[in-house]
């Protein structure tokens, strides 16, 4: 196995603007990074991004793109992401923030 310089992983278009600032925390990429060490081009994952204590849960299904320079996972790898197709995903903080699904 062989650590890959860079995986690209695509969330649908209609994720809000918090929820894109929430793929992009430290915290989040090194979750990814443990929680599939060795992803495979096509492989959806479906993750809870974090909303407060006051908000609803946000699933999104991030794909796996493609991978460069190897086929697993490591400190070292950057995660770049990319948008797709809009998938009817309704989310945000409810309570707190005019993000909140209408």
């Amino acid at each position: 196995m062989t650590v890959a310089e860079r995986v690209v992983v695509s969330y649908p278009a209609d994720l809000s603007r918090w929820g894109r600032g929430q793929l992009d925390t430290r915290h989040f990429r090194a979750w990814l990074k443990r929680r599939y060490p060795r992803p495979e081009p096509g492989d959806v994952w479906e993750e809870f991004l974090d909303v407060g204590c006051c908000g609803d849960s946000l699933d999104v299904p991030l794909r796996v793109e493609r991978l460069a320079g190897g086929d697993e996972l490591g400190d070292g790898t950057d995660i770049v992401y990319e948008e797709r197709e809009a998938c009817g995903l309704a989310g945000g903080w409810r309570v707190q923030s005019a993000a909140g699904p209408e």
